[in-house]
């Protein structure tokens, strides 16, 4: 979980994209509001969501296994509800297929 984490953060870092990281270990609201707003869909079959999960304000965007998938295909940008910014692999790839 851990590595997970810190994949996502050396990302959104490293592009300059604000965030927000709450700690579920140790703040138990932050914890009871993300079992909260993961949809039921998206839940194990037992048990709880484990982190990394990834919300744009209170929308559900995903976990990791999706973040790693959009970043493999230069979609992470559109994943976190974002506009990619001119002159990046995501931004070229969507002006090819508008064109």
């Amino acid at each position: 979980i851990k590595k997970q984490q810190q994949d996502v953060l050396g990302f959104l870092e490293a592009n300059k994209i604000e965030f927000e990281e709450k700690d579920i270990a140790a703040n138990e609201e932050n914890r009871k509001w993300m079992r909260e707003n993961v949809p039921e869909d998206s839940r194990p079959a037992s048990g709880n969501p484990l982190p990394p999960r990834l919300f744009n304000d209170s929308r559900y965007l995903g976990d990791y296994e999706a973040f790693f998938e959009a970043r493999e295909n230069n979609a992470v940008y559109a994943f976190l509800g974002l506009t990619a910014p001119p002159g990046s692999k995501e931004a070229e790839a969507l002006a090819k297929q508008q064109a």
